[in-house]
Parts: C-alpha cells; structure tokens; sequence
C-alpha cells in the first residue's frame, strides 16, 4: 500500500509517519518544510519512505499513485488563521479542494479535522451537532471538511487538542504551553479558567489515524470526533495537574480570552468502532517535563 501524509513533517505529521513507516508501509511526505528539515532527517535512511518538498497551494504531481492521502497539511491554530485569513483559505480550503479534484474514486482520504468547530457550546458535543464556525481557523476547517465529505471514499477525524511530545514540538498548544510557561517562566495566567477542552496525546492521534485506515470500509463516508470521554479537563484542571508536579504560580484573571472555546465532546461514535486513547494527560506532561528541562523554543547558537 502506498501512502501519501501532506503536512508530514509537522507535529502530527511525522509521528504518524513513523509510526506507519514502523508497520512496513510505503510512505511518502508532501510538505513545504517552512519550519525546517530536522524532524524528518532521522527517518531519510528507510527505505520505505520518499520525501516531496511542495507547497500544497501549487501545482502537485499526480495524486493518482497513492491508495491512501492522510491530508494533514494547513494551517493549524486561532492566532496563525486570525493572523493569516487570506492565506488560511488558500491553504486549509482552496488547496484542499485542489486535492480532491485529482482523486480518483477508489482512492481514500483521510482528512485532519478538528473539535474546535464546537466552540462555546453548553452541550455534549457529538458528530451531528449542527456548526457555527467562530473564527477563521473554525470555518476553513469546516468548509474543507465539508469539501472532503463530497468524496464517498473519504473520512474525517475530528481531532481534540493535541499534547505531548514530537521531533516537530509546538508549543502553542495548551497542555504543551501550559507546561512550558510553569517550567521556564514559573507563573501562568488564565483566561476562563472554567473553560472546557478535549485533549489527546500525539501518539495516540498518530494511532488513531492507522486504526482508521485499518477500519476504513466500515468507517469511510462518515466524521467521527477522535479523542476519549476521559479527557475532558477545564484550563485551571490542566493547570493544577502541572502544579502537581511544578512549583508555579498560577493567576486566574478575569479577563476573557478572544479564542474562548468551552465544550465537552463525545467520543462514542469512535469508541464504538474500537478506539480509545490509552495515554493520560498527566503522562503527556510528565514528558514534557523531561524535554523542558534542556528544550527552548525556537532556540539558536549563543555567543561562546
């Protein structure tokens, strides 16, 4: 089976790279590398895998191929979106639609979606909740869902957020940041702090995908939200569990963050199908702990 992971050197997208490069399949990563070549330099010597330097905006080779498109290129986050609207609709939508039209009908995609589409929502959140995208980051996601789902050969995970550690660290995600601001600043401020969120480990976002592609010929044609009903915390939740393990000041302000997301999802359509995360947030922050003790974010050569 010969796969194509757009996006596969970024967070998600080199950890399921390697995991699937682990279970004998022939790989191929499409990304830009706009955030620099390392993360995959450790996988160049395997046989199984093949590298394509692209943006996704521009013109492909052909997709034809390929049995299987694990689609995770975009851009990804509130503020990246906020900041870039222009550009997150050429990527997350445009290009998105761009890949689809060179499919054929046999081939699968496997599209990276997204729980923030439930944004402020006062209800268990599951797949037929009707959207009400909140920011652009919502709404390209969204709209390329949608676009994706147009293809009767096709799934979409709905991911929680994800957490812990890949050769492709972000920091900007919460149990990430969370941590790394109590690690290397020692004081953490809140914005709603009783805000609730779904959370995931990368590794097991990287499982899930391969259970999906294993699952496929009952699973394809529906979204599933991808996660565990035991890992919905509030911000001061996942807050107290890094200050059970770090001395740290944490400040609860009053002020409301612009990128408030406040809701609770269900995960039993997925569960149902077999699939349950299996590690916990404290795990995931555990590690973080040991990576933060030597990592700096976007770190450089000092003067010796």
């Amino acid at each position: 089976m010969k796969i194509l992971v757009t996006g596969g050197a970024g967070y998600k997208g080199i950890v399921l790279t390697s995991k699937l490069l682990e279970k004998g399949y022939k790989v191929t990563i499409l990304d830009n590398f706009m955030y620099g070549y390392e993360p995959v330099l450790h996988l160049v010597k395997n046989k199984n895998l093949s590298i394509i330097k692209a943006d996704i905006r521009n013109t492909i080779e052909s997709l034809q191929k390929y049995d299987v498109i694990f689609h995770l290129a975009g851009i990804s986050g509130y503020p990246a979106c906020a900041a870039n609207p222009h550009s997150a609709h050429l990527i997350n939508v445009q290009a998105t639609r761009n890949i689809l039209r060179k499919l054929c009908k046999d081939q699968l995609i496997i599209y990276a979606s997204t729980t923030s589409f439930y944004g402020r929502s006062g209800e268990p959140c599951d797949e037929k909740m009707p959207i009400t995208p909140f920011s652009v980051y919502a709404n390209t996601k969204y709209m390329a869902e949608q676009i994706t789902m147009e293809k009767e050969n096709a799934i979409a995970l709905r991911f929680a957020t994800i957490f812990g550690f890949s050769p492709k660290m972000r920091i900007d995600l919460m149990v990430n940041d969370f941590t790394y601001k109590a690690v290397k600043e020692g004081v953490l401020v809140i914005f709603d702090s009783f805000a609730k969120r779904t959370f995931m480990h990368v590794d097991d976002a990287a499982l899930c995908y391969i259970f999906t592609l294993e699952h496929a010929e009952k699973m394809k044609g529906n979204i599933y939200n991808a996660g565990g009903n035991h890992l919905n915390y509030s911000k001061l939740e996942i807050a107290n569990l890094i200050r059970d393990r770090v001395n740290y000041n944490i400040i609860d302000s009053e002020v409301q963050d612009n990128d408030l997301r406040h809701f609770i999802v269900t995960f039993d359509k997925i569960e149902k199908m077999g699939f349950k995360p299996t590690i916990s947030v404290e795990q995931g922050i555990d590690e973080l702990l040991k990576v933060y003790k030597f990592y700096e974010y976007y770190s450089h050569f000092k003067t010796i």
